[in-house]
Formats: C-alpha cells, sequence, structure tokens
C-alpha cells in the first residue's frame, strides 16, 4: 500500500475547473467531492454568502463548522448576479473556462439567468451540467423547494426510523443532502469520462427525492412483495432477528446476528445452547416471525455485562458486534487513526473528516480549506475577464 501524498497534478480532476452554484449542503457537498478529487472548484456566493456560513453556533475560523466541513479545497467569488456587470461576468468565465457547472439554485432561476444547460450548450457543448434539484424538473412538484428534513419526511424514510408507536424521527446526518451530492459528482465524473470520447459534454439531473426514494431501495421492495407497509424498528431491521441494539450494563451494543450459524454461536455465548434446537428460533424466517419472545430474552443477557466484556466474547466467537459509540468516541477510536480519515486541512484551526475514498492506497490530502467569502474577487488578474459581450 502507497504511503506517499497524491500530488495535486496527479488526481484525477486534475486541471477540470468546477463552476458551483450552490449553497447550504448538496451541490456544496458535491463540489467539494470534486475539489477532492483535483478540480478547481469555484464557488460562486451571493452578496452576503451562502446561507450555511451562519448556521451556527458553533463557529470556527469565520464561519460556521458545518460551512468549513462543505467547502475546502474551492475558491470564493462573490457576485450579484442581478447586476448586469457580474452577470456576464460568470457567463464569460464559464465560457472561457468551465468544465462543469454544478447548480442547484431555486426552479427557473437559471434559466431567467440564461445561465441553464441548453443555453450554455448553444455556445460551448463540450460543457458538463449537472442540475441539482429538490422534487426533479418534471412533475406536479416540480417548482416546490426542498430540504433534507422534507425529503426524508416525503420519501418514507421517518416512517421507518425510530421506535415502534414513537414520534416521526430524522436520521441525524443530512443523508439525503449528502447522498444526492454524491450522485451528482458521480453523474458528473460518468459526463466528463464520455467527453473524452464524443468530445460532446452532456446533462446530469440528480434531486433530493430521488435520493430518499433510492435509500428506500428494500423498504419499497418489502411492501411491493408483500402488500404490507414497513413500520418503525428502532435500531433493527426488516427481516433480520437478531439485528439490533440491546442494553449492556454500561450503555448499548448492537449485534448483527444475521444467519442461522452466528445465532448459533451467540447462544453459546450466552449460555443457552437449548435457543439453538427451539422450534421457534430454527431459522431466520422463524425469529422474524417470534422477535417478540426472542429479543425480550436476549435483552436479560446483555444488560447482566458491559459493553466490552460483551465485545470481547462475540469477537472471540466470531459474532459481529459494535458499541453505539458517540461522534467523540468515533474520532478518538485507534481505527479512525489508523484508516487516517481526519486529516489536517492547510488554513483550518481544525482537522476534517477527508474523502472517504483512496486511491492506489493513499487518500487524497486537503490542499485548502474553505475560503473566506469573495476572496476570489481580491485577486484582480481573476477579475479580468471581458463583460462587453
Amino acid at each position: 500500500m502507497s504511503s506517499t501524498a497524491l500530488l495535486p497534478s496527479s488526481l484525477p480532476l486534475a486541471g477540470k475547473v468546477v463552476i458551483e452554484l450552490g449553497h447550504s449542503v448538496a451541490a456544496p457537498f458535491a463540489g467539494q467531492i470534486l475539489g477532492d478529487l483535483g478540480a478547481e472548484v469555484i464557488k460562486i456566493e451571493k452578496p452576503d454568502g451562502d446561507d450555511a456560513r451562519k448556521w451556527g453556533p458553533p463557529f470556527v475560523d469565520g464561519s460556521a463548522a458545518t460551512f468549513q466541513s462543505l467547502n475546502r479545497n474551492k475558491r470564493s467569488l462573490r457576485l450579484d448576479l442581478r447586476q448586469k456587470k457580474d452577470h456576464l461576468f460568470l457567463k464569460n468565465l464559464i465560457l472561457e473556462r468551465a468544465d462543469v457547472v454544478l447548480q442547484n439554485m431555486r426552479p427557473g432561476q437559471v434559466e431567467a439567468l440564461s445561465l441553464d444547460a441548453a443555453t450554455l450548450h448553444l455556445e460551448k457543448p463540450q460543457l458538463v451540467y449537472c442540475n441539482l434539484g429538490a422534487f426533479g424538473s418534471m412533475g406536479p412538484m416540480a417548482q416546490r423547494p426542498g430540504y433534507d428534513p422534507l425529503m426524508q419526511a416525503f420519501g418514507g424514510i421517518m416512517s421507518v426510523v425510530g421506535e415502534p408507536g414513537g414520534n416521526p424521527v430524522r436520521v441525524g446526518p443530512s443523508i439525503i443532502d449528502m447522498g444526492t451530492g454524491m450522485w451528482a459528482a458521480l453523474g458528473i465524473v460518468c459526463q466528463l469520462m464520455q467527453r473524452q470520447t464524443t468530445g460532446i459534454g452532456g446533462v446530469v439531473d440528480v434531486s433530493l427525492f430521488e435520493t430518499a426514494a433510492a435509500w428506500m431501495t428494500m423498504y419499497s421492495a418489502q411492501f411491493l412483495s408483500s402488500g404490507n407497509v414497513p413500520g418503525k424498528n428502532g435500531s433493527g431491521q426488516t427481516g433480520i432477528v437478531p439485528y439490533r441494539a440491546f442494553k449492556t450494563a454500561d450503555g448499548d451494543l448492537v449485534v448483527s446476528a444475521g444467519n442461522d450459524t452466528l445465532f448459533k454461536r451467540l447462544c453459546e455465548v450466552l449460555k443457552h445452547p437449548e435457543w439453538i434446537a427451539d422450534p421457534l428460533f430454527a431459522s431466520n424466517p422463524e425469529r422474524v416471525r417470534h422477535a417478540h419472545i426472542l429479543n425480550p430474552m436476549l435483552e436479560v443477557c446483555f444488560v447482566s455485562k458491559s459493553s466490552s466484556d460483551w465485545t470481547s466474547l462475540l469477537d472471540n466467537a466470531g459474532v459481529p458486534c459494535a458499541p453505539v459509540q458517540d461522534v467523540a468516541a468515533m474520532l478518538a477510536h485507534p481505527q479512525t487513526e489508523a484508516m487516517g480519515i481526519l486529516q489536517k486541512v492547510p488554513g483550518s484551526s481544525i482537522p476534517m473528516i477527508g474523502l472517504p475514498m483512496r486511491l492506489d492506497g493513499t487518500r487524497p490530502q486537503p490542499r485548502s480549506s474553505s475560503p473566506t467569502l469573495g476572496e476570489m474577487n481580491l485577486t484582480t488578474s481573476e477579475m479580468t475577464t471581458d463583460v462587453t459581450t
């Protein structure tokens, strides 16, 4: 495994220029992925900046920690696109330098500004253009705005998260926004690869709603095959038992005995070999049907020892398990350190979670922290694009 840092020029998107008309989470996360992979990302910000700059406390290095976590390896260009000079400057910048435009502006806004894919492709057919929307470009809800919690609700995710009978619960991480950013980055890379062969760019369309629907893939299949609407399972999973968190003497431990062999080993660790031969628990389908009997029996066992004691016993038996950690414990764990995913960022007061990908054994290293608002405006050599046309 290589331990040599990847040079910026050796990264797969080195030399590519991305114009990010993005704000909040989804498009900035996509832009950060492209920047981590070597692209030059120019973040276009409104005069008072991306709203996420103010999403705090906590704040660090002058902006919200959330903003800092989504915008490294970029430069900020502050423009008022209602002003003709700024609007023309951006259009010419795209035509002269951009390989990619990534946008998640309100529905209809890029068309009103003549910065949409169809208009720009007339003058620059090699451009790769990504629309990152809320509900998508068609259908009765195409013009509605969308945010992560709205999509977790509308897409069905909240209906299967939380304890049975409990209130709707949002998955804490912004899985819709960040998932859509990942799909956007993947689509952009696909179009750039295709352009190498055809010389022609293309359009990538992704949306928060489609991402939410995709996260519900397994639940949708369960419903379509059975007619039964899946519900909440707490820390568990529909169709697998035991496969959930159990209270221990000092915390919570997730146990995943997902097949008959693992269940047998679990019973041996718990010193209940009689459960192995019990017809109620003889196979996973039977354990699912009788989870209301099995789970309380398991709960009585697990509460008798600490999470670390059970982890040691189950690890030795080859039964998958993991303690429920908070973010502090996760960041401090030796596995996190060994993987090197928490990276120092030049110019940042705190380290950041890096790209969850290694290329030939090496994780791309951040080249710069998130930009200060409009820092690129101060470099006069960058502002010489002709705006008279």
